[in-house]
């Protein structure tokens, strides 16, 4: 399937506000509204994965047992109900699709889950999540979508679907971190207000996990980090097994071969005005025949709007890619469901 451009008009051309408005309460009345059907139907699964890790997930069924079905991630911070997952998840639903919601570990309420703390080269208990999904589903294929670091945490999905036998059928990962020491960099250098969108977040998460877990964090010494970069170093030196920055960014990295390994047909979506995720290193990346990778000259991060009351362009790309890949069409999906459930 090709993919079309993606040309909106006027002030949807600046990549800032395609950012912004995405997040924007203007926006979230219109997608909860649109979501509600999918939220009133969704349903708590609790993943047990190895090394006694606990993953949550949102799961919307649809009728009978097979309906083709949609794995999201969210981003850095973000959450199953984080605007883009609404607005993706809704569209993959009323589409047809069972749609699985998967939080990361302490994302959204999921804070006293683990005792541990997230870090982004936790890479093994979200392969491990994928598996259980796959299991609880009767050994259906899945697609797999991402945005942000869920992209990127879907890529590093994809690069080890075949050794951990992973029955996927397309993946889709819509900005994804790249390299993460140039995220870090525009995010520092960069409009301000993404620093503060994201430190105000991670401040009120990492209390969060204070107050869960209050014996195994100092959380006046995690206070006293006023960068992003400082905060950084500082948790994943006193609280995973990094000995220094660099090497944890570099850890979940996927310049060089990290996807030379990818053999499940992959759909990998950047913009060239995303503020967060420079797109240079798109050309540093391991290019096999299953990925496919689409530069948009417009979208922002995780954008691609054309105003703030419509499903997002991204949206419709998904829905229609994980179509192609089981061979259905649009409404076949939801048609077969009613069949089924008759």
């Amino acid at each position: 399937m090709e993919t079309e451009a993606f040309s909106p008009r006027g002030i949807w051309r600046n990549g800032d506000i395609q950012s912004i408005v995405s997040s924007l309460p203007l926006r979230r009345s219109f997608v909860e509204r649109r979501a509600r059907k999918l939220t009133s139907m969704s349903r708590v699964e609790i993943l047990h994965c190895a090394n006694n890790v606990r993953l949550k997930c949102l799961r919307t069924a649809q009728p009978g047992q097979t309906a083709p079905v949609a794995v999201l991630i969210h981003g850095w911070l973000g959450s199953a109900d984080s605007l883009y997952m609404l607005s993706a998840a809704s569209e993959l639903y009323n589409a047809g699709f069972e749609v699985w919601r998967l939080q990361l570990r302490d994302h959204g309420d999921t804070h006293d889950l683990n005792q541990g703390i997230f870090h982004s080269c936790l890479i093994d208990e979200v392969v491990d999540a994928i598996g259980q999904i796959q299991k609880l589903i009767g050994g259906r294929k899945l697609c797999l979508g991402g945005f942000s670091l869920g992209g990127n945490f879907s890529l590093r999905v994809a690069a080890r679907a075949t050794e951990a036998q992973l029955d996927i059928a397309q993946v889709i990962a819509i900005c994804p971190v790249l390299h993460p020491p140039a995220t870090l960099d525009a995010l520092e250098d960069g409009p301000r207000i993404y620093n503060y969108y994201f430190m105000r977040k991670w401040r009120r998460a990492l209390r969060l996990k204070h107050q869960s877990w209050p014996d195994h964090y100092n959380i006046d010494e995690i206070e006293n980090q006023q960068s992003m970069r400082g905060l950084t170093e500082h948790l994943v030196t006193e609280y995973s097994h990094f000995d220094d920055l660099m090497t944890y960014l570099n850890g979940y990295s996927i310049t060089g071969d990290a996807l030379s390994s990818v053999a499940v047909p992959t759909l990998l979506l950047v913009s060239r005005d995303d503020p967060i995720i420079p797109i240079a290193h798109i050309e540093k990346l391991a290019k096999p025949d299953s990925l496919t990778v689409h530069v948009s000259r417009y979208g922002g991060h995780c954008g691609f709007l054309t105003n703030p009351f419509a499903a997002g362009w991204a949206d419709k790309l998904m829905v229609r890619t994980f179509l192609d890949a089981h061979g259905l069409k649009l409404n076949q999906t939801a048609i077969n469901s009613r069949s089924n459930a008759a």
